[in-house]
Order: structure tokens, then C-alpha cells, then sequence
């Protein structure tokens, strides 16, 4: 029955594919404008492909040496639990596929951004909403499509083997590594000298053409936003489906392959339960687009908890055996559903903190009128206490599934909250294109009603990137953990001990780890930042009639600084996730890596929270006061709120978000070269 059904999985990825190219034909038939705004959406469009093409360029090489490693390593060795050379296979298909649906939403999103401005012109709210959510879409279902795509035929080609399957993940983790700490390091370059010296020294206002640094932040929403958060969720997904799947056959549930295969098939209902909820997303004129976005997405997970429990009834066995324990299947169905409620509730979580509609977001703003440090200061503090909800519900989720599946119920609560990845993904991307969209009505000089359309889905955008973010950490800590179940299975480890001295010094490791990398990508962004101000100065002293508005700026320019400042600095912290594992799992032992692992997973997840959700607090206090509230724009306290924003763009762009790959892709490395350490 497992060899027959499994079909099916893929099946489900083309279905997500095809669905993808239908919303591609309906955007590109949609009008793009005028000829000032087509040429600014061919300006954004040309710097977020050329650097997604030069930063693919750099990571093949990385790529093509981590396939003759494996491959080398593989052929070298033989024997039962040794590394395999078609590990390298499947590494290679994993990253091809995490690359082309960076690709293929990048593409889109850039299409979709001018033709969302034009109908907030033409056609009102609701045709902008569904445009840009269309766009959207089109990235969450190729991260979905292509990942189970991908996923379904290595599989099937290799047999369930999942020391083989396992490279699959690493393949993605690599892409996704490069993609979210590149992406981060090019947007907020551009986000914080556009802010920095257009806002606060010259006083013009956000998107405004005159500031040169315009173009590249509209670039960098794309690359970090969209390829950025598809790359992420695309690695998270694969990688919990990748956790069940090495959990299913190592500990033997089914007679004939079903713990294995019912991950894949809770994947592929999530698919089709994302492409009908897709369906609910419209707005009445006037209406909340976040109302419109959030029955979507409660449509999909109410599909999802439905196609779940037909899964764990169905296909696997109503009692199975494992670690000496005995498990239901309804136990799977509970714990699967316990991640899907974790996911969903720490997005509330995320809103909470993040949004202008409640008390911290407030109390931020209202600290910008005593100054910056006053600002910073709550912001900071809001960071820290948004971490304690979430550890409590993850907490939950970890003891509901592990009390009635098992270590496979932790995997399969990963894969239950990652199974409506293809909703989620799809409304983090509305985000960026409505952004976006609104940075060309501004510079195209549209009616002022065009953008205070795109500015309310904007809003909407901040805080559903916000809701993205929490989601996409919370998905990171349970998919790392499932992961490090899988390492403790193939190593042969039951316990760790944390008396061990060897157990210690693995944990005070990996404890520093999230810090330090934290530190080299928050650096990087000063040295970015620091030439993108320097350039913008330069422009605004050496080019006549630029504030005038007579003389064009050089756009151009700043997009390469963004650009050769990602590619140079993504490179360290990068090699740092791959080589920690591999030097501390070869030299001190796999007890050792596992307390490092331990100590990444639970420092990183909250500094990941703390990051993401004090910035994007900063954010929404910055446009709080925007709105009119103490004082309004070119206030003082606005000042204050730009630069509390400007020292929270790294914190929830670049180095929160990038903690999500650091603790995923340490797991999966230790996982795929576990028969190393042994």
C-alpha cells in the first residue's frame, strides 16, 4: 500500500505547480500602467533578478563542492550506516528545487508589485488585494509544489532510503543559509540609508524618487522578503516531511512503509486545503484586507485538520510499537494537530507584539517622545517579553506530541504545522508586493487615493510579515527538533547526559553560537549600511537639482552597493552553520554535537523571537506615529521612531530570521554525516 500511495505526493506538488501557473497567466494579464510606472517595475524587477543570478553564481560553487564531498566520502566508504555517494543526488535535487521557486516567486512578485499599483488606480481595493496576493501565492505554491515534487521522487527513486533522502533537506538548508542572510544584508543596506539620510536628515518622504537609495529598497523587500521567506519555509517544510520520514523507517511503524508515507500525504492534503483556501482572500471596498487574508488562511487549516485525521485513520496502523511504548494512530492525528494549533497561535502571538492595534506597539511610540534611547530601550524590553508565550506554546506542542506519538509524534507536529506552508508562504508575500507597489505609486506620482489604498495593504503587509516571521521560528525550532530526533536514531544516542564534561562544552557551544553569528551578520549590515549612506550623501551634495526634483539620482549605483555588499558578507556566516557541526562532530563525538545542537536550538529560537519581534514592533511604532499620533511626521518623535526602526531592521531581516536556517541546517549537517561520527 506505502509504494502505491506515495505517488500521490508528487502528484499533489504538480497539482501545486500548475495552480501556480494558472495565478501567473491571470497576473501578467493584468495592465501594468503607465510608462513612468513600468519603468521603475522593470527597475526593481532587473536588480532583484541580477542579484538572485550573482548570488546563485556563488552558492553552485559552494553547491558543487558539497556533492564531490559526499560523492567522495560515499564512494570511499561501504558498509551498513555509512555515508552514501547518492546522498550527493539528492543534495544537488534540493537545492536545484529551493533555487527555482526562489526564482520562479521572485519573478512574479516583481511583476505583480506595478500591476497592484495600477488597480488600486483603476479598480479599487479588493482587484489590488487579490493581485498582490496572487503574486504571493505564486511563491507559496512553487516553495510547496516544487519541495514535494522534489521530495516525492527522490523518495521513490531511492526507495524510502532516508540516509539518502536526508541530503534532499541539506540541499535545501545550503539555499536557504545563503538566501536569508544575503537577502537580509542586501534590504536592509538599502532600507537603512534610504531611512536614515532621505527621512531623517533630508525630510522627504518614504519612496520618494529623489532618494537614490529608493530603488534598491524596493529591491531588497523582494530578496529578502520573498526569496528570503520562500527559501526559509521551502527548507522548514522539506525538513520536517524529511524528519518523519527518517523517524517512520527507523523505528519501524507499519508493516509496510506507512510511517513514512503518511508524512507525504498530510504534505499533499495541506497543498490542495492552501489551494482552496486561496479562494476565500477578497475584500469589499473599504473592507479589512486582514480580515480577507485570515479567511484564507482559517480556511485552509480547518481543510488541513480534516485531511489529517483522514491520514492517521486511513493509512497508518491503529497501534504501533515504538521505543518500548505503544501509540495510536489518533495519538499522530493529536500531535500533528498540536504543532498546526502551535503555528497558528504563535502568529497571534507575533500580532500581538507586532501590531499597531494593541498596547506594545503603543507603548513604543509613545516613548519616542522623550527620544531614541527611551525608544530603544522599550523596544528592546517588548522583544524580550514576547519570548515567553511562544516557549510556553512550543513547550505544549513538544509535550502533546511526544506524550501520545513519540519521538514520531514531535516530527509529525512539525509536519502538521507546516502542512498549510503553501497559505502561509502566499501571505507573507502579499506583503513585499503591496509594499512595493505603494513605493511606485509614490515615485510615479500617482492620486493620492492610489496610495492610501496601497499604504492600508501595506500595513496589513508589515503585519502579516511579522505573523510570517513568528510562524517561520516556530516552525524552525520544531522542525530542528525533529531533525535532532532523527541525529539521535542514527547515532545510536538515547539519552544525553548533561554531567558529561563532553555534553557541557557542546552545550556552552552551542549556546554562544546564535550570538556570534548574530554578531558577524549585524556587522555586516553596518559595513553595507554604512557605503549605502555614504553614496546617498554623496548624491544629495554632488548631483544639481536633485532635491529639486529637476535631476534624476543614480538608482543604479546603490543597487550594486547593496548587491556586492550581500554577496561579499554572506559568505562567513554561511561556512560557520556547515563547519561547527562537521569539525565538533569529527572531533569530540556525537554526544558532544548533540549538546551543541541542544544548546543552538534553544538560545537560537529565542533570540530569533526576541529579534524579530522587537523590530517589527520598532516598524509598526515608526508608522504608528506616521499616521498622526504624537505628533505625526517630521515630529520629534518621529525622528526617534526612525531610528528605533532603523536599529530593529538587522534585528527582524537579517539575523532573526537567518537563526532559523542556523539551527536547521546545524541539524540536518549532523544528521546527513552522522555515520561519520560514529
Amino acid at each position: 500500500m506505502g509504494t502505491e500511495l506515495m505517488i500521490l505526493a508528487p502528484i499533489a506538488g504538480l497539482i501545486a505547480l500548475l495552480f501556480a501557473l494558472f495565478l501567473i497567466a491571470r497576473i501578467t494579464k493584468m495592465d501594468a500602467g503607465n510608462e513612468r510606472m513600468r519603468e521603475i517595475a522593470e527597475a526593481i524587477h532587473s536588480g532583484a533578478m541580477a542579484f538572485l543570478k550573482r548570488q546563485y553564481r556563488t552558492l553552485i560553487i559552494f553547491i558543487l563542492a558539497i556533492v564531490v564531498i559526499i560523492s567522495v566520502i560515499g564512494l570511499s566508504t561501504s558498509g551498513e550506516g555509512s555515508l552514501k555517494w547518492q546522498t550527493a543526488v539528492a543534495f544537488a535535487i534540493g537545492a536545484f528545487c529551493s533555487i527555482l521557486a526562489g526564482n520562479i516567486g521572485m519573478r512574479i512578485a516583481t511583476k505583480a508589485n506595478v500591476r497592484t499599483a495600477n488597480a488600486a488606480q483603476t479598480s479599487g481595493l479588493n482587484k489590488a488585494l487579490n493581485c498582490a496576493f496572487s503574486g504571493g501565492a505564486v511563491m507559496g505554491m512553487s516553495v510547496v509544489g516544487l519541495g514535494l515534487l522534489g521530495l516525492g521522487i527522490v523518495v521513490l527513486i531511492f526507495n524510502n532510503d532516508s540516509s539518502i533522502v536526508n541530503g534532499f533537506s541539506f540541499g535545501a538548508s545550503s539555499v536557504a543559509l545563503f538566501g536569508r542572510v544575503g537577502g537580509g544584508i542586501y534590504t536592509k543596506a538599502a532600507d537603512v540609508g534610504a531611512d536614515l539620510v532621505g527621512k531623517v536628515e533630508a525630510g522627504i518622504p518614504e519612496d520618494d524618487p529623489r532618494n537614490p537609495a529608493v530603488v534598491a529598497d524596493n529591491v531588497g523587500d523582494n530578496v529578502g522578503d520573498v526569496a528570503g521567506m520562500g527559501s526559509d519555509l521551502f527548507e522548514s517544510y522539506v525538513g520536517s516531511i524529511v524528519a518523519s520520514i527518517a523517524l517512520g523507517a527507523s523505528l519501524g511503524i507499519g508493516a509496510h512503509g506507512e510511517g513514512v508515507l503518511a508524512p507525504l500525504l498530510i504534505a499533499a492534503i495541506g497543498i490542495i486545503a492552501s489551494i482552496l483556501g486561496t479562494f476565500f482572500v477578497s475584500a469589499k471596498e473599504g473592507g479589512d484586507p486582514q480580515k480577507s487574508l485570515n479567511k484564507g488562511n482559517i480556511t485552509a487549516t480547518i481543510l488541513s485538520i480534516i485531511g489529517i485525521y483522514a491520514v492517521t485513520k486511513l493509512i497508518l496502523p491503529e497501534t504501533y510499537e515504538a521505543m518500548g511504548h505503544t501509540y495510536s494512530s489518533f495519538g499522530v492525528f493529536i500531535a500533528a494537530v498540536a504543532g498546526l494549533l502551535v503555528g497558528f497561535l504563535i502568529g497571534n502571538v507575533t500580532e500581538y507584539y507586532t501590531s499597531a492595534k494593541y498596547n506594545p506597539v503603543k507603548r513604543i511610540a509613545a516613548s519616542c517622545e522623550t527620544g531614541t534611547a527611551t525608544n530603544v530601550i522599550t523596544g528592546v524590553a517588548t522583544g524580550m517579553a514576547s519570548t515567553a508565550i511562544p516557549i510556553i506554546l512550543v513547550a505544549l506542542g513538544i509535550w502533546a506530541a511526544y506524550h501520545f506519538a513519540g519521538l514520531y509524534g514531535i516530527a509529525m507536529a512539525a509536519v502538521g504545522m507546516l502542512s498549510t506552508t503553501g497559505m502561509v508562504v502566499a501571505v507573507d508575500a502579499y506583503g513585499p508586493i503591496s509594499d512595493n507597489a505603494g513605493g511606485i505609486a509614490e515615485m510615479s506620482k500617482l492620486p493620492p487615493q492610489v496610495r492610501n489604498i496601497t499604504d492600508h495593504l501595506d500595513s496589513v503587509g508589515n503585519t502579516t510579515a511579522a505573523i510570517g516571521k513568528g510562524f517561520a521560528i516556530g516552525s524552525a525550532a520544531l522542525t530542528a527538533l525533529a531533525l535532532f530526533s532523527a541525529y539521535t536514531q542514527a547515532v545510536g544516542i538515547s539519552t544525553i547526559n548533561i554531567l558529561e564534561p563532553d555534553v557541557v562544552i557542546g552545550l556552552f557551544i552551542g549556546g554562544m553560537l546564535p550570538f556570534f553569528f548574530c554578531s558577524m551578520t549585524m556587522q555586516s549590515v553596518g559595513r553595507a549600511a554604512s557605503h549605502m549612506i555614504e553614496e546617498v550623501r554623496r548624491q544629495f551634495r554632488e548631483i544639481a537639482g536633485l532635491m529639486e526634483g529637476t535631476a534624476k539620482a543614480d538608482y543604479a549605483r546603490c543597487v550594486d552597493i547593496s548587491c556586492q555588499a550581500a554577496l561579499k558578507e554572506m559568505i562567513a556566516p554561511s561556512l560557520l552553520a556547515v563547519i561547527v557541526p562537521l569539525l565538533v562532530g569529527l572531533t569530540l563525538g556525537p554526544a558532544c554535537l548533540g549538546g551543541v545542537l541542544c544548546g543552538t536550538l534553544v538560545t537560537g529560537f529565542l533570540l530569533a523571537i526576541f529579534l524579530a519581534n522587537s523590530g517589527g514592533a520598532w516598524d509598526n511604532a515608526k508608522k504608528y506615529i506616521e499616521e498622526g499620533n504624537y505628533g505625526g511626521k517630521g515630529s520629534p518623535a518621529h525622528a526617534a521612531a526612525v531610528n528605533g526602526d532603523t536599529v530593529g531592521d538587522p534585528f527582524k531581516d537579517t539575523s532573526g530570521p537567518s537563526l532559523n536556517i542556523l539551527i536547521k541546517l546545524m541539524t540536518i549537517i549532523s544528521l546527513v554525516f552522522a555515520p561519520l561520527f560514529i
